[in-house]
């Protein structure tokens, strides 16, 4: 069974067909990154794993990634929004994923349903995507710009849950246009839902339940989540970015290679070898819980069996010859990490897979204190939700007084969304609150930008 899984994964590995798409800018110092979409991004984690990524990859380049994100957004309300909630931020790098929301649900597919009630609401959508590209281009003319085609809707996945035939291909056809846009426009385009479904595909040809969805066939669950983040790094052209790597000769205590780090005072001893090493970022760590968000099944590390990111984004590389053959302890820092073969160490070991080292637990903090972060401005995001999917259209939006909070409660008795939101929003309707939030994320997002400066580490291997 293990072979089986072991060859199905390889097989996965090899289906993501990424190399088509368009490269898209990396972020700069500095860079704000506003993050437009819906559900999928306001209580997803993609735009957070990209975050982490930097944070633990680039310690020293502080970026800022702002979900935008408002679930049940379609064209439409991404348009009616689009001042208050994109461009008064400043952005100077803007996503825009759509799609899910706007082709429609029960009410257009199913046994009946005439495939024009989905062309129609394509149609729909399209004419509101041209007033949200007229809002784009009233930005400033140096902000990037990058259109994001959305995950797909699961269509294949056999697990119980009644299915919408025909709903992907209806995305697609707005992930056309997406793209379509960006080209004419010279903008950048990275699609998540070829290469989602391809993964999710060969996944299902072993376990016909799988889905990135579990939930709904709508919403990624955190492996789907860390998928996208792969994409869109893959698209940044960052593969292949070592977290460091060490080359060192025992026979003369000769260091022959560092990428990305510094190595001092290699010294030989009794049946050991030690040396100081600084690396110049930390390993991206994974997180193993599944129970956040919207209705996880799968954790962020299940997606390291999906996609190769270990391999092509999490390297960091300890290789030492020419030691007397035998059995060798890695000691980091005074702490016994594991044990490997001098021919494994001559080949050399990828030290990010191992959880247990100083500086795993260095980036681990980083990712719970994003984390921290992340909870936060969900709470934030629940206040624009709540103020554009209630007030939108009445005399109440952004009033938050007392009459607002009665409509509130009254819509809360039959609407479980509206339900959902009414705790959160009887907090942020004051503003003095969501100030204090604010201050809260930009206070985490320093302590992030200390925590993860690299330390030089003592390494030691001892002959066992």
């Amino acid at each position: 069974m293990k072979k089986l899984l072991s060859s199905l994964f390889a097989l996965i590995l090899s289906l993501v067909p990424v190399s088509a798409q368009s490269v898209i800018p990396a972020f700069r110092p500095g860079e704000v990154v506003a993050l437009v979409g819906d559900s999928i991004t306001h209580g997803g984690h993609y735009h957070s794993y990209i975050w982490l990524y930097y944070m633990t990859r680039f310690p020293g380049m502080p970026v800022t990634l702002i979900n935008c994100g408002v679930g049940g957004d379609e064209a439409r309300s991404i348009l009616d929004r689009w001042d208050w909630d994109v461009a008064r931020r400043g952005p100077t790098y803007v996503t825009l994923t759509f799609g899910m929301n706007d082709t429609g649900y029960w009410d257009t597919y199913g046994p009946g349903k005439p495939d024009s009630l989905s062309n129609a609401k394509v149609a729909a959508s399209l004419d509101k995507f041209a007033g949200v590209l007229d809002k784009i281009e009233a930005l400033p003319s140096d902000t990037r710009i990058v259109m994001i085609g959305g995950s797909p809707y699961d269509e294949t996945s056999r697990f119980n849950n009644g299915i919408l035939p025909g709903k992907n291909a209806a995305i697609q056809k707005i992930i056309a246009a997406q793209e379509k846009a960006a080209a004419e426009r010279g903008w950048g385009f990275v699609d998540f839902n070829a290469p989602m479904l391809e993964i999710a595909s060969a996944v299902q040809a072993a376990d016909t339940a799988y889905s990135f969805c579990p939930q709904d066939r709508i919403h990624p669950d955190k492996d789907g989540q860390m998928v996208m983040a792969y994409l869109f790094l893959k698209a940044q052209g960052l593969a292949g970015k070592k977290v460091a790597k060490v080359d060192v000769d025992a026979s003369n205590r000769r260091v022959l290679r560092h990428d990305n780090c510094k190595v001092n005072s290699v010294r030989k001893g009794d049946g050991t070898l030690s040396f100081d090493y600084l690396a110049q970022a930390l390993p991206y760590p994974c997180d193993s819980i599944s129970e956040h968000g919207w209705g996880n099944i799968h954790s962020q590390r299940d997606a390291m069996k999906l996609i190769p990111f270990m391999e092509e984004f999490n390297q960091e590389i300890l290789r030492v010859r020419n030691l007397p053959e035998g059995r060798y302890r890695l000691v980091i820092d005074g702490q016994p990490v594991s044990e490997f073969s001098s021919e494994a160490l001559a080949e050399g070991i990828n030290m990010a897979a191992l959880t247990n080292t100083p500086q795993y637990r260095q980036a681990s903090a980083v990712m719970y204190l994003n984390e921290e972060r992340f909870e936060i401005e969900k709470h934030l995001r629940e206040y624009v939700w709540m103020e554009y999917n209630m007030f939108r259209g009445t005399d109440q939006l952004f009033k938050d007084d007392w009459k607002s909070v009665e409509m509130v409660e009254k819509e809360a008795k039959t609407n479980w969304f509206v339900a959902y939101s009414d705790y959160w929003y009887k907090k942020s309707r004051y503003p003095e609150i969501r100030e204090v939030w604010q201050r809260q994320i930009e206070d985490i997002v320093r302590t992030i930008y200390s925590v993860n400066q690299p330390v030089t580490r003592t390494l030691k291997l001892e002959k066992i």
